[in-house]
């Protein structure tokens, strides 16, 4: 922060450094044809024109009266905006040449846009001069833009341009790291957040255009491509238009947000449509229509007292002061990078919510890990289980014998994964078939395990199925013969895996409707850490049992 508000300081310290050479122009006049004594400092054009009217392919001459006020300085510099090839002559002697101009026996070859000649110190001298270009447009012959004339030291006429690149070269580094950064943050997270990806888009296409609007500083670019870079322009901020406040919509959970989009993009589209080849006036109707939407889904935020409404809007009204009192470039350049600013500042807000989901999620899986150990450590469990042994041991003992060496299989499974998050399938269902061989001995009723298509490489959060398998021992009375079946069914797709467990036994009759006791709600915790919201869990009763079914979508 600290160093792009250096980076702002210096850019307005640069746009408020006034040139040493004091000028004044006056209006340019044009007259179609050839003739090489209208570059003589004296010649009369009252019968010139102030409009350029049709060239065609053909030459024809310009003459920009310039009055020096002041000029302290030696190397007089002269800057020239201007399409077509030309020669330049100032009070009638030739300076230079952009591009060649079109001739009977060759044709025109393109001069680049911008131009620097350096003035000779014998003609720099205070007073009324004459700049007259002679040019040939042999293509874009209607594009009648007019003359930019510019005079400074020589030196700087070449430094400053430089200067200001290089500092927008620094912010643009800055789009580029943070657009990287959040594309890889966006790819290698478990969670993808739109808000992120959206936000990595922005950076990227922020970078983009400033690379694309300052590379005619450093880069020269013949006037017959002088509307490429201006289309790359404004089409890249057609796109920033809509991404920010799509940015804001989700951060702020714009209820609307389809209608303003919708809206927005058909204003953006009107707005090319009505001001094609104003590309300038077309980017700055862009970036005002932005700041608007901004401004009312950043006002609708504050009213529903969503975090960071105020800060956000106040970086908005920033914005548009600097928009307002600064150059054009400098202004919505860096209108622009607050507006960033606070979709980051937005953004930290986010990264502080899902930091404490995570902590939430560790307090979670604590929670969870002493939830398994209570779930074989109950007192009536333990009870139970002691009593049952007893009478095991004194009527049979080697039967007796059995039993505690199966508990204490238990015992041990339970030890080894209260701590994992995802263990194995496969020592899931040791756990279950070592618990029914517990519980045939505590309730001397013959459980059988069954299963169907089970894929050995998967994991399952820990005591699942076990959670299920007490629940079925509980709830249910064995059919004839005593004899309670299990049967455990894996089942894999494209888009889900499923889980199908099914107890075939009576239901007992549930003395009171019940949503599901701490069983299923653990099962649904432990799902939710494993899964986030990429699971169903549906169990019922059915003719014979009772049918469990986990559903796990995905990636």
């Amino acid at each position: 922060m600290q160093r792009l508000l250096i980076v702002f300081t210096v850019l307005l310290f640069l746009s408020s450094c006034k040139s040493p050479v004091v000028y004044e122009k006056q209006p340019t006049v044009y007259q179609t044809g050839d003739n090489k004594r209208w570059a003589e400092k004296n010649f009369n054009t009252t019968s010139w024109l102030t409009e350029r009217g049709n060239t065609a392919q053909g030459i024809f001459w310009s003459r920009s009266p310039v009055k020096l006020i002041k000029n302290p300085v030696s190397q007089l510099g002269l800057h020239l905006e201007s399409f077509g090839a030309f020669e330049v002559y100032w009070d009638g002697i030739f300076i230079g040449r952009n591009g060649q101009i079109t001739q009977k026996d060759k044709p025109e070859i393109a001069g680049y846009s911008t131009g620097y000649f350096q003035i000779p110190d014998s003609l720099a001298h205070p007073g009324l001069h004459i700049l007259a270009l002679r040019t040939s447009q042999s293509y874009f012959n209607g594009v009648k833009r007019p003359i930019g004339i510019e005079l400074n030291q020589f030196a700087d006429l070449l430094k400053n341009p430089l200067i200001i690149t290089s500092f927008m070269n620094l912010m643009a580094g800055a789009f580029l790291i943070a657009s990287v950064y959040y594309f890889f943050l966006y790819l290698n997270s478990r969670r993808k957040e739109h808000s992120i990806l959206i936000f990595a888009i922005i950076c990227s296409l922020f970078f983009s255009l400033l690379i694309t609007e300052y590379i005619k500083f450093y880069i020269a670019i013949p006037y017959t491509r002088f509307f490429v870079r201006l289309e790359i322009i404004g089409w890249l901020t057609f796109a920033i238009a809509m991404l920010v406040p799509l940015y804001f919509c989700i951060q702020f959970h714009f209820s609307k947000k389809k209608i303003l989009l919708i809206t927005l993009f058909i204003i953006l589209i009107t707005i090319y449509i009505v001001n094609y080849d104003h590309f300038d006036l077309t980017a700055l109707w862009y970036s005002r229509v932005m700041w608007f939407a901004a401004v009312v889904i950043v006002l609708n935020a504050i009213i529903q007292k969503e975090k960071g409404g105020l800060i956000v809007l106040t970086g908005l009204l920033a914005s548009a002061i600097v928009n307002d009192f600064l150059f054009y470039d400098f202004g919505l350049f860096i209108s622009f990078t607050l507006i960033i600013l606070c979709m980051l500042y937005l953004h930290a807000l986010r990264a502080r919510v899902i930091e404490d989901e995570f902590q939430s999620s560790l307090l979670l899986s604590s929670r969870l890990q002493l939830e398994l150990i209570k779930k074989n450590i109950q007192p009536h469990f333990i009870r139970n289980t002691l009593t049952s042994l007893i009478d095991w041991v004194e009527e049979s003992p080697k039967q007796g014998a059995e039993f505690i060496q199966a508990l204490a299989g238990e015992f041990d499974i339970m030890n080894s994964i209260s701590e994992a998050v995802l263990i194995p399938i496969r020592q899931e269902i040791e756990l279950c078939k070592t618990h029914l061989t517990v519980m045939q001995f505590r309730k001397e009723i013959r459980y059988e395990w069954q299963e169907s298509g089970i894929d050995e490489t998967e994991y399952i959060p820990p005591a699942l199925i076990h959670t299920i398998l007490e629940n079925g021992i509980t709830h249910s009375i064995p059919i004839a013969e005593g004899l309670i079946t299990f049967k455990l069914t894996y089942l894999c797709t494209a888009t889900y895996k499923q889980y199908t467990f099914e107890t075939n036994a009576l239901n007992r009759q549930a003395s009171e409707k019940r949503e599901g006791g701490n069983g299923f709600r653990y099962i649904q915790a432990r799902l939710t850490e494993s899964y986030s919201d990429r699971w169903k869990f549906i169990s019922e009763a059915i003719p014979g049992g009772w049918l469990t079914t986990i559903q796990i979508d995905n990636k």
